[in-house]
């Protein structure tokens, strides 16, 4: 899935250093907007080199089939941490294609751990891989591999920005994206 001719991969100066919280895609993102009402809130920190950390408690609404987390759940916390790592790089991206193995049952009521980590870029595309466990790195539970393309974010959503909850403070010239 990663091409073998990749760009050489360097760190934005102002992207958060590592241990740091990282900004929200926005703060409606379901992912990880702190305004949004039914979304995960993620809290994700940049980690070493090119990797993005965040953990999830697996709460009883997230449910799929009895006692473990819905695939769609995880999946999306995936995508979220896993586009997240665009912006080690500099500008933002978008998610182009997202695979998911599911390995084990993820309880409810535990803590998920995730990690996403950028493989290589070529041009606007940026090849991602995400692990997820629960507590123990050597013991995964899921993985992922994501392609993400980098955007202008006011071009790329300036069609459908009227359709968002916080459109009035975007369209305002204060966008949070």
């Amino acid at each position: 899935m990663v091409p073998d001719e990749l760009d050489v991969l360097e760190r934005h100066p102002k992207t958060s250093k590592p241990g740091e919280l990282m900004r929200p895609h926005n703060m409606t993102c379901f992912g990880c907007g702190a305004e949004s009402p039914h979304g995960l809130h993620l809290e994700m920190y940049a980690g070493e080199g090119f990797t993005v950390e965040a953990k999830m408690p697996v709460e009883q609404w997230m449910e799929g089939g009895p006692g473990v987390i819905h695939g769609g759940i995880l999946s999306s916390a995936f995508d979220d941490v896993m586009g997240m790592t665009p912006r080690l790089l500099g500008p933002a991206g978008v998610t182009v294609h997202l695979q998911v193995d599911f390995m084990k049952p993820i309880p409810v009521g535990k803590t998920l751990h995730l990690r996403a980590e950028i493989l290589g870029k070529q041009r606007r595309k940026i090849y991602t891989e995400g692990v997820a466990h629960l507590g123990d790195p050597e013991r995964p539970v899921a993985r992922a591999n994501g392609v993400f393309v980098t955007v202008d974010v006011r071009e790329h959503f300036a069609e459908h920005v009227e359709n968002s909850a916080k459109a009035a403070e975007y369209l305002g010239g204060k966008p949070q994206l």
